[in-house]
C-alpha cells in the first residue's frame, strides 16, 4: 500500500472526474463520500489512477491508503447488493 501526501491529493476536484461517469460510479463516489467520509479530492485522484492503471476504482483506493481493508470491505460489500 501506497500512502500519498495530502500536498498531492489538495490538488484533485472530484468535479472534473465525476462529470464523465456513469450512473453506477456517481452512486458508488456518493457512498464514498456519505458513508465512509473519504475525502472528494482523494476520491478524485483515485479515479484519475483507476482510469489510468484501468483499475477497480475500490482497490485503487485501498492501494493508495484512502481507505482501510475494512473500508473496503464495505465498499465490496456495498457493490453486491
Amino acid at each position: 500500500m501506497v500512502a500519498l501526501p495530502k500536498e498531492v491529493i489538495k490538488h484533485y476536484e472530484l468535479e472534473d472526474f465525476v462529470v464523465n461517469l456513469d450512473r453506477s460510479k456517481v452512486q458508488l463516489v456518493n457512498f464514498l463520500q456519505d458513508e465512509l467520509a473519504i475525502s472528494p479530492p482523494s476520491i478524485a485522484m483515485a479515479l484519475r489512477y483507476s482510469q489510468q492503471e484501468r483499475g477497480p476504482l475500490p482497490m485503487i483506493l485501498w492501494r493508495y491508503g484512502f481507505v482501510s481493508l475494512d473500508q473496503l470491505n464495505q465498499i465490496l460489500d456495498w457493490l453486491e447488493k
